[in-house]
């Protein structure tokens, strides 16, 4: 039979064993803490050191995309004085479509709400395109397309959207600093 004193000898033993794991875990634990913590910013960094590149670059595209689609700079650039005004029209839709679809990607490295901004911009601006288009005659020219595209921008009585979504994009993107 095991005699009481081998108990308590065991129990003392127990006992001793618990409080010296629990003491050395005391003080190995903030050291295991910290050192964890250090991985982790080290995780951060390098993923900073890869990732922030292509966020920059994302906004980059963004801007240049927005810059793209505004009618002032976009009519500019596809004008053809030889066209009807629904050539314009398919050339102009065609054109934001192919830069959106180009851009899209983009999105992965642009805040949601931003993209969201980006998207309604293109589709206003498509329909801006489209109304404009079928409140002329069939025989408008792609420079009466382009001036009632620009009336109707003039009219809008608040801010420029595109300066508007210009802003909200710089805004995002001053928010990674």
């Amino acid at each position: 039979m095991i005699s009481i004193a081998y108990l308590l000898e065991v129990l003392k033993l127990t006992l001793a064993g618990i409080i010296v794991f629990f003491t050395a875990w005391y003080f190995i634990r903030d050291y295991l803490d910290s050192r964890l913590n250090l991985n982790v910013l080290e995780l951060k960094r390098e993923n900073i050191r890869h990732i922030l590149p292509l966020r920059l670059q994302a906004y980059e595209r963004t801007i240049l995309f927005l810059e793209r689609i505004n009618p002032a700079n976009m009519l500019i650039r596809l004008h053809n004085p030889g066209m009807s005004a629904r050539e314009m029209q398919g050339i102009i839709v065609s054109d934001i479509r192919a830069e959106y679809q180009h851009n899209v990607s983009q999105q992965i490295y642009v805040n949601g709400s931003t993209w969201n901004v980006v998207r309604k911009i293109k589709d206003d601006t498509i329909s801006i395109v489209n109304s404009a288009v079928n409140a002329l005659p069939e025989d408008a020219s792609a420079g009466d397309l382009s001036k009632s595209i620009l009336m109707h921008l003039s009219q809008i009585e608040t801010d420029n959207p595109y300066d508007t979504a210009l802003e909200i994009v710089k805004q995002d993107l001053r928010s990674l600093y």
